[in-house]
């Protein structure tokens, strides 16, 4: 079942983001609740996923933002795409992928940004095959 997170999931998903690129998980903390609270709440802010058998295996990030070009046209933003390495292949990120185009349409956005740090021709090809193109724009990253 494909669906946006809902306040109770936190511990799933944190658990989920150990096949992203976390090593660990946060220790529970005002920071931690804070935060958390503030992207459930947040009606631009969407974290979809994909619920397998009362399990999440697969997620994604799908954040709009307003915007006053193009019309005044939001934007979309995909961001920590993943899913559990056991349930890879079967197109869980797929379906979250398409979840987030769903809001994005809905939200009127004139295109779909992502960015992903692998190198990894399958998954460039995941992106790929999922409508994301290459060679529109040139990224760039400033790490903080």
């Amino acid at each position: 079942m494909i669906r946006e997170a809902n306040k109770n999931d936190l511990k799933e998903i944190l658990e989920l983001y150990l096949s992203l690129h976390e090593t660990d998980i946060p220790e529970e903390s005002d920071h931690l609740t804070e935060t958390w609270d503030k992207i459930i709440t947040d009606d631009n802010h969407h974290l979809i996923v994909y619920e397998l058998d009362g399990k999440i295996v697969s997620s994604c990030v799908c954040v709009i933002i307003p915007n006053l070009t193009r019309n005044v046209r939001p934007y979309a933003f995909v961001e920590n795409v993943v899913t559990l390495e056991e349930y890879r292949g079967k197109g869980y990120a797929t379906e979250c992928l398409n979840y987030a185009k769903k809001i994005a349409e809905e939200n009127n956005c004139y295109k779909m940004m992502l960015l992903t740090g692998s190198k990894s021709q399958s998954t460039l090809d995941f992106y790929k095959n999922a409508g994301y193109n290459s060679s529109d724009k040139t990224a760039f990253v400033q790490w903080l």
